[in-house]
């Protein structure tokens, strides 16, 4: 198993650390729709890439209203 030579100092463990904090999610809108999206995700419409994908059902109790 492998030893280390010396302790690695704080600063760098800190340096280290300073890069591995999370971004916000990446946001798209589509050409079509104008809705907001995640990346490489449809939207709640169905659409991809300015395309209808998948045809959406709505549920039986909002046609009624």
């Amino acid at each position: 198993m492998a030893v280390q030579k010396s302790k690695k100092s704080k600063s760098k463990k800190l340096q280290k650390r300073a890069h591995q904090s999370l971004s916000n999610p990446t946001l798209s809108n589509d050409p079509v729709t104008g809705e907001r999206h995640l990346r490489h995700q449809m939207t709640a419409d169905g659409f991809y890439r300015g395309k209808k994908v998948v045809e959406i059902k709505q549920k039986e109790e909002a046609l009624e209203e």
